[in-house]
C-alpha cells in the first residue's frame, strides 16, 4: 500500500522552487494555462492602465508615510507616471506570476489567490496563503532585498509600509503570523521572512489615524527632511523623497518658495531643497 506524501512546509519553499530546475520538474498543462492567462491580463493591465483623480484608501497602503497618503487621495492632479516607471513595474509582477507558478509546481500548496479581505471599510486584495499562511510576494531590487534577508525590516528599515500591509492582510483573517516571499530581481536569490504577531502592528489603530489626517484640507507634516549636500551649505531631498511621486507639491515651498531644484550628475538627478552654492552640473527644468 503507497505511503501518503506528506504536505509541504513553508521553510523548505526556497529549495524547493530552485529544485524544480534542478530536477527537472515539469508544470502541469493546468498552472501553465492559469500562468498564461493571469500574465497576459498583467501584461494588458500594465500597459493600459490610468490614473485618474483622487485615488482611495486600500489596505496595501495603510503604511505608507501620511502625507504621501494625504496627496495621493486629496490631490486631483495626480502625477503620471513615466512610461520607463511602469514597464519597472510590469517587470516586477511578471516576476511575482512567475513564482505562483513555481510554487505550484514545487508541491506547495497555494489557497486564496487576490482573496478581498476588509478592515473598518477598508478594502485589500492579499496575494495568497502558502501551505495554509498568509503570504505576500515581493520583487526587490539587491538594495532592498537586503533588508527582508537581515529582517532590519522589522525593525524600522520599511519606508514602504509593508510590515503594516501583511498585518492588515493577517489581521483581517484572524491570523497572528504571516511572511514575506521576495525574488530579487538581479540574481535570483530568495527568501522567506517569516511575520508573527509582535512584528506586526494594530490595523485599525493606524487606520483611524489615516482617516483623520484625509479628512484636512492641508497636508500634515512632511515624511522625511531634507539632506545636508556636502559642506556647501546646499540642501536636497533624502532617497525616500526622491522617488516620491509628489515631491514636487510637497516640497513646493523650498528654495524660498521657488519649489525644488534639479541638477543632473553622473550618478542621477538629485533634486536640492536650498542652493548656497551652484553645482557646477546641468540643471533640468521640471
Amino acid at each position: 500500500m503507497p505511503t501518503k506524501s506528506k504536505a509541504k512546509k513553508l521553510d523548505t519553499l526556497v529549495e524547493d522552487i530552485y529544485g524544480v530546475f534542478e530536477n527537472y520538474v515539469e508544470p502541469s498543462t493546468k498552472d501553465l494555462n492559469i500562468f498564461a492567462k493571469n500574465l497576459a491580463e498583467t501584461i494588458r493591465s500594465r500597459i493600459v492602465e490610468r490614473r485618474e483623480g483622487k485615488q482611495s484608501l486600500r489596505l496595501s497602503q495603510i503604511g505608507t508615510p501620511v502625507r504621501k497618503l494625504w496627496y495621493s487621495i486629496k490631490d486631483t492632479n495626480q502625477p503620471t507616471l513615466s512610461g520607463k516607471d511602469r514597464l519597472k513595474f510590469l517587470y516586477g509582477d511578471i516576476l511575482e506570476e512567475l513564482l505562483l507558478l513555481l510554487i505550484k509546481t514545487a508541491g506547495h500548496k497555494i489557497e486564496d489567490e487576490q482573496k478581498e479581505v476588509q478592515i473598518d471599510g477598508v478594502v485589500g486584495h492579499q496575494d495568497c496563503r502558502i501551505d495554509g499562511i498568509v503570504t505576500d510576494i515581493k520583487s526587490a531590487s539587491s538594495f532592498a532585498f537586503k533588508k527582508f534577508k537581515d529582517g532590519s525590516l522589522m525593525n524600522g528599515n520599511d519606508p514602504f509600509g509593508y510590515i503594516p500591509q501583511i498585518s492588515a492582510y493577517a489581521e483581517a483573517q484572524g491570523e497572528n503570523s504571516a511572511a514575506f516571499l521576495v525574488i530579487n530581481k538581479e540574481n535570483a536569490d530568495l527568501h522567506v521572512l517569516d511575520v508573527d504577531f509582535f512584528d506586526m502592528i494594530h490595523v485599525p489603530d493606524r487606520i483611524k489615524t489615516i482617516k483623520e489626517v484625509i479628512k484636512n484640507d492641508k497636508p500634515p507634516e512632511k515624511c522625511f527632511e531634507d539632506e545636508a549636500e556636502g559642506v556647501s551649505g546646499n540642501r536636497v531631498l533624502s532617497i525616500n523623497c526622491s522617488w516620491c511621486p509628489y515631491k514636487f507639491p510637497c516640497w513646493s515651498d523650498s528654495n524660498n518658495g521657488h519649489g525644488l531644484r534639479i541638477f543632473d550628475y553622473a550618478k542621477g538627478k538629485k533634486y536640492f531643497t536650498k542652493v548656497v552654492k551652484e553645482p557646477n552640473v546641468k540643471e533640468l527644468s521640471c
